[in-house]
C-alpha cells in the first residue's frame, strides 16, 4: 500500500464520515478499521481505482456495524439512517474542514497539535509520542481526550485560521525527533492548507517555515554541535527553498494585509539574503521588528529587536533597549552576553553566557552557550 497516498486520503475520509453524522472518535476508529481491511486486500496489482471512495465505503460500513452493536442500537440507527448523506465534496475541502476541527477552541495547544498530527497528518500514536519524547500511553490518552472534547463541542465553532496556523507553527518548531521529521511534516501540512485557503498569513507562515528550514543543513556541525547564525556556513543553505520562500512572501506582502507571520518571514528573508552577519541589512530588520511589535506585543520579538538594534546602531543602543525588558525573558542573558561581547566587555559577556547556559532549554543550546563562555575566558587569559 502506498503510505503517502494513505496519509493524503485518510483526513478526507474521516471528514466525510463526520459530515455524515459519525462522531469524531468513532469516525477515526472506523477509518483505522478500514485501513486494516485495505492492508489485507490491496496489493500493487489490485488496489482500487479510487482509493478514497473505497475507504469511505468500507469505513462507513465499519461505522454502521459499530453503531448496531451498541446497546442503544435502534435509536442510534434511526438517527444515522435519517441523516442525509452529502453529495460529492472535494477532498481539499474535506481536509481543510478537518484542519479547523482539530484546532477547535475547546482544545489546549498540546491537544490540538497531537490531534492534527493524528487525524490530518496520518501519523501513528507511537510516532507522535516518539517525536514529543513522551510514553505512547501518555500520547494515546492526550489524543483520546482531544477526540472526545471535539465530539462534545459545538462543531459550528471550529478554530479560525489564526488558531490553525499557531498549531502548525508549534509542530514546525519541534523540528526533528525520533523517526518523524516534524518540521518537514509541518511544511507538508502548511502547503496543503495554502492550496485550499487564500489567506496571506497562510502564505506568510509557509514562507517563514521554508526560509528557516533552508538553514537547517548548517545549524549542526559534524560533531553534532549547534552552530549560531553568525557562524553558519551559508553555502550550505538550501537556495531553492530560500527562493521559494521569498517568492511566496512577496506575493503575500503585495496584498497589503500584513500579519505577524509575514513580518517574521520578512526578517528571515533578510537574514537569508545576507552574505554574512556583517553585511546583513540590520536597519531594515529593526524596522520589520517594529512592524511585528505593532501587530503583536511579543516580548521575545522585543528581545530580538534589541539584538538587531545592537547591530544597526551599535551595542550601546542594543543594551539600552534590552534594559527596558524583563530580565527573566528566555534567552535574555544570551542576548545581553552577545551585546556585551560586541561592546568589548568580554568578562561580563563570559559571565552572562555561563548564566544563560544554566537556563538553557536544551542540551544543544546549553553546550553552545558554554562553549561561548569558555572561548571568551580563554581569550582573556591568553592576553593576560
Amino acid at each position: 500500500m502506498d503510505g503517502a497516498l494513505v496519509r493524503r486520503v485518510v483526513p478526507e475520509v474521516i471528514s466525510v464520515l463526520v459530515r455524515r453524522g459519525a462522531g469524531f472518535a468513532s469516525a477515526e476508529d472506523a477509518v483505522q478499521d478500514a485501513l486494516v481491511e485495505a492492508w489485507r486486500v490491496w496489493d500493487h496489482d489490485s488496489a482500487p481505482g479510487d482509493p478514497k471512495a473505497w475507504l469511505v465505503t468500507v469505513a462507513w460500513r465499519k461505522y454502521l456495524d459499530a453503531v448496531r452493536s451498541e446497546v442503544a442500537r435502534t435509536r442510534r440507527e434511526e438517527a444515522v439512517h435519517a441523516a442525509p448523506e452529502p453529495g460529492p465534496v472535494s477532498g481539499v475541502d474535506d481536509t481543510l474542514w478537518l484542519y479547523f476541527l482539530c484546532a477547535h477552541p475547546s482544545l489546549t495547544p498540546a491537544s490540538a497539535v497531537a490531534l492534527t498530527l493524528r487525524a490530518v497528518g496520518g501519523l501513528s500514536t507511537r510516532q507522535i509520542a516518539a517525536a514529543y519524547l513522551v510514553p505512547e500511553a501518555t500520547m494515546a490518552q492526550r489524543i483520546s481526550r482531544a477526540k472526545h472534547a471535539v465530539a462534545a463541542a459545538e462543531l459550528g465553532e471550529p478554530g479560525d485560521v489564526a488558531t490553525v496556523l499557531r498549531v502548525l507553527y508549534l509542530i514546525f518548531n519541534e523540528g526533528y525527533s525520533g523517526d518523524v521529521d516534524l518540521a518537514a511534516e509541518a511544511i507538508r501540512l502548511t502547503r496543503q492548507l495554502a492550496a485550499g485557503v487564500d489567506h496571506p498569513e497562510v502564505a506568510g507562515l509557509l514562507a517563514l517555515m521554508l526560509l528557516h528550514h533552508a538553514r537547517r543543513p548548517a545549524r549542526i556541525d559534524a560533531d553534532g554541535e549547534l552552530v549560531s547564525l553568525a557562524d553558519q556556513d551559508r553555502g550550505a543553505w538550501d537556495t531553492e527553498l530560500i527562493a521559494e520562500g521569498v517568492r511566496i512572501l512577496q506575493a503575500a506582502l503585495a496584498r497589503d494585509r500584513l500579519g505577524e507571520f509575514q513580518a517574521q518571514a520578512a526578517i528571515a528573508a533578510l537574514h537569508a539574503d545576507a552574505p554574512s552577519t556583517e553585511e546583513t541589512d540590520w536597519a531594515q530588520i529593526v524596522e520589520w521588528y517594529d512592524e511585528l511589535l505593532a501587530l503583536t506585543p511579543n516580548p521575545v520579538a522585543a528581545l530580538n529587536r534589541a539584538v538587531a538594534l545592537g547591530h544597526a546602531d551599535g551595542p550601546r543602543a542594543g543594551l539600552a533597549a534590552l534594559a527596558a525588558l524583563d530580565p527573566e525573558l528566555p534567552r535574555y542573558d544570551a542576548a545581553a552576553a552577545h551585546l556585551h561581547e560586541r561592546h568589548g566587555n568580554r568578562s561580563e559577556a563570559a559571565r552572562l553566557y555561563a548564566r544563560a547556559a544554566d537556563k538553557a532549554g536544551s542540551v544543544a543550546e546549553r553546550r553552545n552557550l558554554t562553549r561561548q563562555a569558555a572561548r571568551l575566558n580563554a581569550e582573556r587569559h591568553a592576553e593576560a
